[in-house]
């Protein structure tokens, strides 16, 4: 198992229910060195229905992080609508923040959902989600973005 920042200080925690003041108050966008939602480009999960590796030639910044495209094209379209196209939670988990929690996520695990896209921390978490994907989206919401405050 690859043992990453990640995996150390999220996914612990999730699991361990470790007190929320243990931690400093999470960002806005979930990022791993600076770059949003693992780098994948967002508008390729509406566009291409998978996760897409962005590059740092198509890249911009907003609300504080750096997101990567796989294309100009996907990169004038999220600049042009970012609200569209970025994920919910900012990219951390949905299942999380239906929990008031805040966990990382994989490019992998993800669902469009009524035009909005939604990632989770793994698969086998994603099904868990998807059990009852009204009721967890509905907690998430009321959860979001006060869930940022206590991480």
């Amino acid at each position: 198992m690859n043992l990453t920042r990640r995996t150390a200080l999220f996914a612990g925690a999730a699991a361990l229910m470790i007190p929320a003041t243990a931690f400093a108050k999470a960002k806005p966008v979930y990022t791993e060195g600076k770059i949003a939602i693992d780098g994948s480009d967002a508008v390729a999960y509406f566009t291409q229905s998978k996760p897409v590796a962005g590059s740092k030639d198509h890249s911009l910044k907003y609300n504080g992080s750096t997101w990567l495209f796989s294309s100009a094209e996907n990169k004038a379209k999220f600049e042009a609508d970012p609200e569209a196209y970025a994920p919910q939670y900012g990219g951390y988990c949905a299942y999380a923040m239906a929990r008031g929690a805040v966990a990382p996520t994989v490019p992998e695990a993800w669902r469009i959902v009524d035009g909005k896209l939604y990632l989770n921390f793994s698969k086998a978490i994603q099904k868990k989600w998807q059990k009852d994907i009204p009721g967890e989206i509905k907690k998430a919401n009321a959860n979001w973005p006060r869930a940022l405050d206590d991480f």
